[in-house]
């Protein structure tokens, strides 16, 4: 990587970083110190849902997952996703056309210098990814979200 990359790289984390401590100001339902969401989260879960971190691509088991049931905000449990809604878009990471009803919040990211749409649970706030235009029929929509992120429950 290019060293001016690699420091915008740097900068663009900080700033999500520093966008994710912020949130626990906006009136979620659930919320925690951070010693308490490390606590409950251990130090993977927490880099993502906390600090808007991202695991490696192809590093989670829910890729492969073809079960019926629900994905759960790893943080606080909140059904987000349906397994009805999930497909395998190739990307390295679980991907869905749709999300359930009233289950995030959307913000505005650009940690990678580009305006991306970041995906937060509406109940903790915790980062559980990105939203992107590039899916399939219906919605064209893909939620591209990190597996750390979620809890599967079989149906």
């Amino acid at each position: 990587m290019k060293r001016a990359a690699f420091v915008a790289n740097l900068a663009g984390l900080a700033i999500a970083g520093s966008a994710m401590r912020a949130l626990g100001s906006q009136g979620y339902a659930v919320t925690h110190s951070d010693a308490q969401w490390r606590a409950l989260l251990g130090p993977a879960r927490f880099e993502i849902l906390r600090e808007g971190g991202t695991e490696p691509a192809n590093s989670s088991p829910l890729i492969a997952e073809t079960r019926a049931g629900t994905y759960r905000c790893a943080g606080c449990e909140l059904a987000v996703f349906s397994s009805k809604t999930k497909y395998d878009s190739g990307d390295g990471w679980p991907s869905f056309w749709d999300v359930l009803p009233n289950a995030i919040r959307k913000q505005s990211d650009y940690a990678l210098i580009e305006e991306r749409t970041e995906v937060h649970c509406r109940q903790c706030g915790g980062h559980l990814g990105h939203l992107f235009d590039d899916g399939p029929a219906p919605t064209h929509l893909r939620y591209c979200i990190d597996g750390l992120a979620l809890r599967f429950v079989p149906s």
